[in-house]
């Protein structure tokens, strides 16, 4: 009976759906002589490619993919890998590797990709310095970013430069890091470098300037769209529990 409920809900709703977004009107025909395969139907057709087309429900889709099978997207990029065995597949499969917290098979990946024309490859770089810096190896992932630098003087990436001070600080060389954190933090789209940088700050004593960045990610946060805020979640509590602390 509550599953028959439930069925009947979901007819209603379709049926409300058609008539709301001016769909053709053989949807409601189909929906009230077949409920069950009318409405799969009808979810195929009409909602899923609008579904697929936005960037928010693809993740949210990709989210729930990822918690029902965890393993999915990594079996996948090995098979891949196993297939062709090219470069791209390889930064792939090192990337999934990351992802899934698996730093150290990452790292033999990325170093078997940097060789030939590949040998100095910025993305595939830092992909291993990301990989070498979830594996605790903060020194080798410092030498990698540093060999980047060297080796593609032009090339740009927020989140390596992010990485890179985050790498010195974890190397001790607290200083660097702090100014490495400011450069950052001025061009870096999220609230994270800026968070990092007040915590270093906090870290070296100057409180005074680090609640004021610390303020300045709240501040930015209540002006900015709810989508900035939810994706900023983490950092924006972050700076909220630095507030609190630095001025209790």
């Amino acid at each position: 009976m509550a599953f028959a409920g439930l069925v009947y809900l979901i007819q209603i709703g379709l049926i409300v759906h058609v008539l709301r977004t001016g769909r053709n009107m053989y949807w409601v025909f189909i929906l009230l002589i077949a409920p069950g395969i009318g409405g799969l139907a009808y979810f195929i057709v009409e909602l899923l490619p609008g579904l697929m087309n936005n960037r928010r429900a693809r993740s949210a889709v990709r989210g729930i993919t990822r918690t029902l099978n965890p393993d999915a997207d990594l079996r996948q990029r090995r098979r891949e890998h196993k297939l062709s065995g090219s470069v791209d597949a390889t930064r792939h499969l090192a990337g999934e590797l990351v992802e899934s917290g698996r730093n150290a098979e990452a790292i033999e990946h990325y170093e078997s990709a940097l060789s030939g024309l590949y040998e100095h490859d910025p993305d595939l770089m830092l992909g291993l310095a990301s990989a070498q810096f979830g594996n605790e190896q903060y020194e080798d992932a410092r030498k990698t970013l540093d060999l980047l630098i060297k080796k593609n003087p032009d090339f740009r990436s927020p989140d390596g430069h992010l990485l890179y001070a985050q790498a010195i600080e974890a190397c001790g060389d607290d200083e660097k890091a702090l100014a490495e954190y400011k450069a950052v933090a001025v061009y870096y789209a999220g609230a994270e470098a800026r968070l990092r940088y007040g915590l270093m700050l906090e870290k070296l004593g100057n409180d005074e300037t680090a609640l004021a960045e610390f303020e300045e990610i709240i501040t930015a946060a209540d002006l900015a769209p709810r989508h900035y805020r939810k994706a900023q979640r983490e950092w924006i509590s972050e700076a909220k529990i630095s507030i609190r602390r630095l001025t209790k």
